[in-house]
């Protein structure tokens, strides 16, 4: 008990220092305005310098600032702020994003992605309960609320109805879905566009090859695809382990209660909702047929007039698998009765893009941001002193120094700064080249995976996350007095184990030059 009590204050003082420094931070918007001005001013006072960098192929390669308060720059912001610097930029990541949460929307909004892990998880044998929360945490990362607003609450009325502490269970879950939310066994979720489209536009900015170690082009929804399989059991092994090993042997000691009235009837999986599943599960089946046949006929894999060997089904996988989620949806919703019309289904969707009203408003300020860095050749000029530096330090023979380097500073930021898209706008312009530059081994892939074992690793410990006082009032329901700082005490391991072990993983895909996707 003394132990306990004197370990308190440190936990609470460090929780209200992420708290303080949180709050105090900008929204993600505003740094992007100022960070266009400062970009603005910057050009302006060192417009005209030249410097050198190494070309690919080995030879200096000369560049000039551009000062972007020169009248024809300036010109160049307006004519092109809307359409060129924010609609299609990036090849048009932004439209892309919005079709892909198009189909996760019906099949969300649905209720068939709840529906899935209420059905799953009410079969879950005591045994193996903290390891398949973990993995259906993962998986129900794919639909957010779900995971957050289903299995988390569910998870703690699993362990209730085993006579074990709820919060157990619970905690399970918590990791899942947030530390492990970047993994997935779907190919092409949310997640891996955003993160792959955006990449190659921050290597093609600024002439970095969007290819693997080997050469090989990369394909920004599926290049982590290898990696994030393998990702996807090891956690859930491990977040079984922490679980038995740290979390479960602490809470069993700790006094809960029970609310009165608690069903479990809650989150049974309802008759109509087994007709929406089996629905489903045929609209599934056909829905992959519809892609075999199409991989097989219009999208089948063809030599351009170049020679080089084209595959449009392989191109067009983010359509494919959204799709899938749109067609398993309708079947879903028609079934049950939430869908009586096309007018439900389009109400589905609209429902979805209400949520990213935020993402067009942060795109427009963070694209045009990133239009000026890469136009005026600023972005350059920052990789260049950022890679001169590291390569002072020598650090240009210590690849694995590196990636160890990013995730840790990753982490650390997302103590302070939550949102995944936000940091990766903010801190993939910077890196992605620099790195490169620092060491060639260090491509676009493999520093957008490191970025991706970070930004999940440290999402279950930090106030700033967005679900926090959510995870906090479900926990309450069976310790009243229980604070966000045993939260964070309760996620540290979880968090401790992932950041390590994922980032030993990713270490050895790239020691033994495995890919990370296809």
């Amino acid at each position: 008990m003394s132990q306990a009590s004197q370990g308190a204050p440190q936990q609470n003082g460090a929780i209200a220092f992420i708290e303080r420094v949180g709050k105090k931070i900008p929204d993600p918007v505003i740094i992007f305005m100022f960070l266009f001005v400062a970009a603005l001013t910057i050009t302006g006072l060192i417009g005209g310098m030249e410097f050198q960098t190494t070309g690919a192929d080995g030879n200096p390669v000369s560049h000039t600032v551009k000062s972007m308060l020169a009248t024809e720059n300036v010109r160049w912001m307006f004519d092109n702020a809307i359409l060129k610097n924010w609609l299609s930029f990036g090849h048009g990541v932004l439209g892309v994003i919005l079709v892909v949460m198009l189909g996760v929307g019906i099949a969300e909004n649905s209720g068939f992605l709840g529906a899935v892990i209420k059905r799953v998880g009410l079969r879950l044998n005591e045994k193996w309960l903290p390891m398949l929360l973990v993995f259906l945490g993962i998986m129900s990362s794919i639909a957010t609320d779900a995971g957050y607003l289903v299995l988390i609450p569910l998870a703690g009325m699993l362990y209730a109805g085993v006579g074990k502490n709820p919060l157990i269970g619970m905690a399970a879950a918590f990791a899942g879905v947030s530390a492990g939310f970047s993994a997935n066994l779907i190919p092409a979720t949310p997640v891996d566009v955003i993160i792959g489209l955006n990449a190659r536009v921050f290597a093609e900015s600024q002439g970095v090859p969007f290819e693997n170690a080997g050469g090989e082009v990369l394909n920004p929804a599926t290049m982590h695809y290898f990696f994030i399989f393998v990702s996807t059991f090891m956690l859930a092994v491990l977040g079984a382990w922490v679980t038995k090993r740290f979390v479960a042997p602490r809470l069993d000691k700790m006094e809960y209660t029970l609310p009165e009235g608690l069903d479990q009837s809650d989150f049974s999986v309802s008759e109509s909702e087994k007709k929406g599943l089996r629905a489903a599960g045929l609209g599934l089946v056909a829905s992959l047929a519809a892609i075999v046949a199409l991989a097989m006929g219009p999208l089948a894999p063809y030599t351009n007039e170049a020679g080089r060997t084209v595959t449009p089904y392989m191109n067009n996988v983010i359509l494919l698998i959204a799709m899938v989620f749109a067609v398993t949806g309708i079947c879903f919703g028609y079934s049950t009765g939430k869908f009586k019309s096309l007018q439900d289904v389009v109400n589905a969707m609209v429902k979805q893009m209400n949520t990213f009203g935020y993402v067009l408003v942060l795109t427009f300020f963070s694209h045009n941001f990133l239009a000026v860095l890469s136009y005026s050749g600023l972005g350059v000029y920052i990789t260049y002193l950022g890679a001169t530096t590291l390569s002072s330090l020598g650090l240009e023979n210590f690849p694995i120094l590196l990636i160890i380097g990013f995730i840790l500073t990753t982490a650390l930021i997302n103590l302070f700064v939550g949102g995944l898209t936000s940091k990766w706008m903010l801190l993939g312009p910077i890196f992605v080249p620099m790195l490169y530059q620092v060491n060639p081994n260090m491509t676009p892939d493999l520093v957008a995976a490191a970025y991706r074992v970070a930004d999940s690793s440290t999402n279950i410990i930090t106030p700033m996350m967005t679900y926090a006082g959510v995870i906090l009032a479900f926990m309450r329901k069976y310790k009243s007095d229980l604070t966000f700082g045993d939260v964070i005490a309760m996620m540290v391991p979880y968090s401790a184990a992932f950041l390590t072990v994922w980032t030993s993983l990713l270490i050895v895909f790239f020691s033994f030059n495995i890919p990370l996707g296809f």
